[in-house]
């Protein structure tokens, strides 16, 4: 039965309750269970993610399975953040008490909190519910027998696979993940030449239904659940270091709003990364190390390392739209509409041979004056604030447009030439180069082993 809109109504004075989490042995399926309850209205969720061929940790020694049901209960956490936006309940509860501890509930309150930053913006609300610690301080987490290799989760696009080519020229041993059903991801997997783990992710229907009848719904932090999913794989697989492929563009804020920063990229930011990682260390594993590759590095970095492995030129791909969970997909891997199909053209222009990139997307974005407003989101020009995607800074795309206006195979596409005529007179004379922001950011450390590996490519 469909919810009423007095229903709808409730529900957001309700409560959303963490019902438990558990391991189904038969097909190595974690199946996480949530419920919204309010004036008589119930509704139930229940989310899987399934770990193929991964070893029963019913034999695991007493100390991997106490960090398996630790980060089983990390993901049940912040992998509810998805279930309830729909319902942005003032209270929170578990349905067994004595659930969370405040290491716990310190990084679920700022998931939730600054991970749905962005979809409050666009709802006209804020997240009112907030996780109090009900449980006793963990002793500090031991040393688990892992294995030394990484755990790199691919995205389908360039950022990952500049951190496996780092990997693989680093010969650090390592198996290339993904969640979901992406083919292209599948196909990106293949072409870097690394072992391949497919972790299967299902959302519970029940979730969209309810977004159908009118719930609240919007962005969530994709990579704060990624990150816990991969959490479980590691402890499961036995590897010691998760590697994420954020970069330091993803810190900059997308908009201020009433004082505050809104992220789309939040949970790709150093503030989540940190706080991740010292819960692991803390309370899952003291050796085993989550952490991002690129961190010191802005976006135009790594697209001019990545423009050095063409082989990767039929297969990548960083167009949002062909990853969505529902509806239809782009007919080609750039669908060339959206902010991301437009920043990376931008960015990877200055580093690629022109027909090169024209072969890649298939078209000349940068000579199609109708895309100007999209552009010009993306330089932060006459007010516009950078899109709800994940792009490098404005001062990155107006380093890209200040370089190709200087290139005589460049500087007379459409969008070029505008910017050269029209913008660039009104903008600062110091301007940061493309040189400058290719700079790593040195006051940021990486485990000794991966330090030097990206600035080796």
């Amino acid at each position: 039965m469909s919810a009423t809109a007095h229903e709808l109504s409730a529900i957001e004075r309700g409560v959303f309750r963490f019902v438990k989490a558990e391991f189904e042995l038969s097909d190595r399926t974690a199946l996480l269970h949530y419920q919204i309850l309010a004036d008589g209205f119930e509704r139930s969720f229940t989310e899987t993610v399934q770990f193929p061929g991964a070893p029963n940790p019913d034999d695991f020694s007493p100390p991997r399975k106490a960090a398996f049901a630790r980060a089983l209960q990390i993901l049940h956490v912040i992998a509810g953040v998805s279930y309830f936006k729909a319902t942005n309940a003032p209270k929170v509860e578990f349905a067994e008490p004595g659930q969370v501890d405040a290491a716990l509930a310190e990084l679920a309150n700022a998931v939730y909190t600054h991970g749905l930053a962005e979809f409050c913006y666009q709802n006209q609300t804020e997240v009112r519910a907030s996780f109090i610690a009900d449980a006793p301080i963990l002793p500090p987490a031991p040393a688990l027998a892992l294995e030394v290799r990484a755990l790199v989760a691919i995205g389908g696009g360039k950022d990952s696979l500049v951190s496996i080519e780092a990997l693989k020229k680093g010969d650090i041993p390592a198996c290339a993940v993904w969640i979901g059903n992406s083919e292209l991801i599948a196909g990106a997997a293949k072409a870097s030449g690394l072992a391949a783990l497919n972790i299967k992710r299902s959302v519970s229907p029940a979730l969209f239904i309810l977004n159908s009848e009118g719930a609240l719904n919007g962005h969530v932090p994709v990579t704060a659940i990624n990150s816990a999913i991969l959490l479980v794989a590691a402890v499961l697989y036995g590897y010691q270091h998760i590697v994420f492929s954020n970069e330091a563009s993803a810190n900059a804020a997308t908009l201020m709003h009433q004082g505050k920063a809104v992220n789309h990229q939040w949970s790709k930011s150093a503030a989540f990364e940190h706080a991740f990682a010292r819960l692991v260390h803390d309370s899952v594993a003291s050796n085993m190390q989550y952490f991002s590759l690129l961190r010191p590095y802005r976006e135009l970095a790594i697209t001019g390392k990545f423009a050095k492995f063409q082989q990767y030129d039929p297969v990548f791909s960083s167009c949002n739209r062909n990853f969505k969970i529902l509806g239809a997909k782009p007919a080609s891997r750039w669908c060339g509409q959206c902010p991301k199909c437009h920043f990376v053209f931008l960015a990877l222009a200055p580093f690629v041979p022109k027909p090169r990139l024209l072969a890649i997307f298939g078209r000349n974005l940068l000579d199609e004056l109708a895309l100007a407003p999209n552009f010009d989101a993306l330089i932060e020009w006459q007010g516009a604030h950078k899109p709800f995607e994940c792009v490098g800074e404005a001062q990155e795309s107006t380093a890209a447009f200040v370089a190709l206006s200087a290139r005589a195979d460049w500087q007379e596409d459409a969008l070029v030439q505008r910017f050269a005529l029209e913008i660039r007179p009104h903008l600062l004379d110091d301007l940061a180069t493309l040189s400058e922001l290719c700079l790593p950011d040195s006051q940021v450390t990486l485990p000794a082993a991966f330090a030097n590996l990206v600035e080796s490519l």
